[in-house]
């Protein structure tokens, strides 16, 4: 493994091998534009750890890639009393839970459940609106459903957030109660981290902004330390009477959403072009208030707009908060000018998607799943925004109407939107009296730990991480526990039931079940030895481990073949389902023991190696597909066994094949990894239609037809294998003709005679 000491200098690094190499939870915090996001985007990616995404909004959680915090665990919308108290307390308008009627809620099924004990690492982003009574509700339920008292339930947590942005909201009647149980509201208040506090990182390497004069302005302004000379460099861009409708490239950073929405209205009103109307594209589970734009977008030639999202593209033609004019537009087309580089673009669909996490049981891995889709143009009118929603986006020029902030951190969210003082305009003088930061939150600010301190952390976490790991790789005892319930139940089977058949079978497998359990404590207090010294000697830990791997695994994994075997062959005998079902859930906590087995092995190897915890080294194929070599040894057994094959019509036998493949293949994991254009040219390759394309990715049909274009331009996908060559050959002819025209203006000269999608397949062809 890669030297600790190296990685401290590179806080994103370091962030990184924290978060692989340890179980302690982390607040990542930094200045805007220092990365956060792009980060967080990174360890979902590498990391070996089954991870959750979640947020305190719908918008946040959607531009995470993630779920809200409330629909995640299933939490009600009241503020929390992180005590018992016998009774739910109501003060005016309020609901207050506490941890006993908090538990009233716990109705989470046997999925769910599941699913939360699964989960490794919990990520939390844009933590500064994040209260801290419900962090303490998050707690508690973790603690409740995976049956564990340590903070969070034992699981890892990610914080991520800039607490100098945005602040939680909380109504005064709301306070009136939770300040006898807090000091404060935000999130590090919570009484969970009074028990285990977070390692504090901060990402200091600013990428929006490199004008240092500027950079130590927002510095001052961040930390409430404005000085005289910093009020005299920010009078320098007052203009009171700037009007931003009529400078090209300006957009106007305001407080309140009606003052930003009647900005833009009025401003589009203006335009005397005739308006189009774009519809959002919204397929199957999508609710409005995880919307990321209106699901009308009205625009006008000349309208001046902005990009919501970067461009997945090769060609990255825009970023999120990048303005443009539009310069034409049809019904099947938007081109945008952009002035300062001379060029227009054709603007593509976007897609987001709203998700739940799943748990694939057969690999203990959690996945998602895809619940709905809203497919827009990434664009909105932008003469006007409010600060709150300009969070995460990076203007040229702005006009700032901050006079009348109304929270901590405005200013600083506004001015930090900025590349440069050049763009900046102020309409009236910043008060002063406004930009006031929250003293807890300049305390909590300056927390951050020592390098050397750091280096010490990590090297002690890491070493406590492998051993726990270890531990619980070679911990079975919820499996044995299991084992001897079910043995109870059959004391009363008599001889002829399909349950009373198994009497031996069950004993013989207890047996060896208590004889591994027992041998594995013993090396669980091996273990405990080894790592008690001041620095463990991992060659030899390794070659132990390895040991006690190869003795423990063939018996445990006989019994997987065992079970899983078993399960299948009272499947499809009737009047078995609850004896099926003990099969089942035996089976399902046997493989866990052996995928733990394997990761603890791999986790060893990785140290002695060299090599950093990460998905490639912690994860292997032989983990993924554990269950699915099982599950095709049992079928080519099935089919071998002409007894059974007797006994059974073709198609009862073909049913329980289907009872032993997995519930979700691996290759699905791999493919949601891939970006939009990957996924729609696998199901191609697949030999799938594009209409069944745009049925099973839940995306409308002129979304697929775009992807296509990008793919034959990029010459994954031929032109003739969706136009015969003689079709070519004609929109070849109409394009010849149309000089100056866009591919819009084209499609409504030439009407029904071909499709929009025809015309941009040809262009694409041509553009190789």
């Amino acid at each position: 493994m890669k030297n600790n000491t190296e990685s401290i200098s590179n806080p994103a690094e370091f962030t990184e091998r924290f978060i692989n190499q340890t179980n302690s939870p982390v607040f990542l915090t930094g200045k805007a534009g220092t990365g956060k996001t792009t980060l967080l985007r990174k360890i979902v990616e590498t990391t070996h750890k089954n991870t959750v995404i979640v947020a305190p909004t719908g918008i946040a959680a959607l531009n995470a890639g993630g779920v809200t915090i409330h629909s995640f665990f299933q939490l009600p919308f009241s503020s929390f009393i992180p005590e018992f108290v016998s009774n739910g307390l109501v003060s005016g308008n309020t609901k207050f839970e506490s941890k006993e009627t908090l538990k009233r809620h716990f109705h989470f099924n046997k999925t769910r459940q599941n699913l939360i004990r699964n989960v490794e690492l919990l990520i939390i982003d844009e933590v500064s609106m994040l209260r801290a009574d419900l962090l303490d509700a998050i707690d508690w339920t973790l603690r409740n459903v995976r049956k564990n008292n340590h903070p969070f339930g034992g699981l890892q947590v990610l914080f991520i957030g800039d607490l100098l942005q945005l602040p939680p909201v909380i109504k005064p009647e709301e306070w009136s109660v939770l300040q006898k149980y807090y000091h404060g509201i935000f999130f590090f208040n919570a009484r969970v981290l009074q028990e285990q506090a977070p390692v504090y990182i901060e990402l200091d390497k600013i990428f929006r902004q490199d004008d240092q004069l500027f950079i130590d302005l927002l510095n001052n302004l961040r930390n409430n330390r404005v000085t005289s000379e910093d009020q005299r460099l920010l009078e320098q861009y007052v203009n009171p009477d700037f009007d931003s409708t009529k400078e090209e490239g300006y957009i106007t950073l305001t407080t309140h959403n009606s003052k930003a929405d009647q900005m833009n209205a009025a401003a589009l009103n203006s335009l005397k072009e005739q308006s189009i109307i774009y519809s959002a594209e919204i397929k199957n589970d999508f609710p409005p208030h995880l919307y990321p734009l209106e699901k009308e977008t009205e625009l006008k030639v000349g309208a001046q707009i902005m990009f919501i999202k970067n461009d997945i593209s090769f060609e990255k033609n825009f970023y999120n908060g990048k303005m443009g004019v539009i310069k034409s537009l049809t019904k099947d087309e938007i081109e945008v000018f952009f002035k300062e580089e001379n060029r227009s673009i054709t603007v593509e669909k976007y897609e987001w998607n709203n998700i739940k996490y799943t748990l694939n049981e057969q690999s203990g891995e959690i996945e998602e799943e895809i619940l709905g889709t809203f497919v827009h143009y990434p664009i909105k009118l932008a003469w006007a925004i409010t600060i709150h929603k300009s969070q995460g986006l990076t203007f040229d020029k702005a006009v700032l109407d901050v006079s009348n902030v109304f929270a901590p951190g405005q200013a600083y969210v506004a001015l930090s939107r900025l590349r440069s003082l050049k763009g900046l305009v102020l309409l009236k003088p910043l008060s002063m009296n406004g930009l006031v930061n929250d003293h807890q939150v300049v305390s909590y600010s300056s927390n951050k730990a020592p390098e050397d301190q750091m280096k010490l952390y990590l090297d002690r976490e890491t070493s406590r991480f492998v051993y726990n790991s270890l531990v619980q790789a070679f911990d079975w005892y919820d499996y044995t526990t299991k084992w001897a319930t079910f043995e109870l139940g059959f004391k009363n089977q008599g001889p002829k039931t399909e349950k009373g058949k198994d009497k031996s079978w069950v004993a013989n497998q207890l047996q060896t079940v208590q004889a591994t359990f027992d041998a594995a404590r013993k090396f669980q207090n091996q273990l405990a030895n080894l790592f008690s010294k001041e620095k463990p000697e991992w060659e030899f830990i390794h070659e132990r481990v390895q040991a006690a791997y190869q003795y423990f695994f063939k018996p445990l994994d006989a019994q997987v073949y065992s079970i899983m075997k078993r399960r299948y062959e009272v499947a499809k005998i009737k009047k078995t389902k609850s004896y099926f079902e003990e099969l089942e859930e035996l089976e399902q906590e046997v493989i866990a023991v052996v995928h733990r087995l394997m990761k603890g092995r791999l986790l060893i190897e990785a140290i002695v190696n060299q090599k950093p915890f990460t998905k490639e080294t912690v994860k292997s194929a032989e983990i993924t597909n554990y269950v699915i070599a099982k599950s095709h040894s049992i079928q080519q057994e099935l089919r071998a066994n002409r007894s059974m094959m007797d006994e059974m019509m073709e198609e009862d036998f073909t049913d329980v094949l289907q009872l032993i493949k997995p519930k979700k293949e691996v290759k699905e994991e791999k493919v949601a990894k891939k970006n939009t254009y990957e996924i729609t040219f696998d199901l191609f390759e697949a030999g799938k239609t594009i209409e069944e394309i745009a049925n099973e990715r839940q995306l409308g049909l002129s979304t697929i037809e775009g992807h296509f274009a990008k793919l034959i331009q990029q010459e994954k996908i031929d032109i003739t294998s969706v136009l015969d060559p003689k079709r070519i050959s004609e929109i070849e002819s109409y394009l010849e003709d149309a000089e100056g025209k866009t591919l819009g203006m084209l499609k409504e000269e030439l009407g029904d005679r071909v499709s929009y999608a025809e015309l941009k397949w040809v262009q694409a062809s041509k553009m190789l």
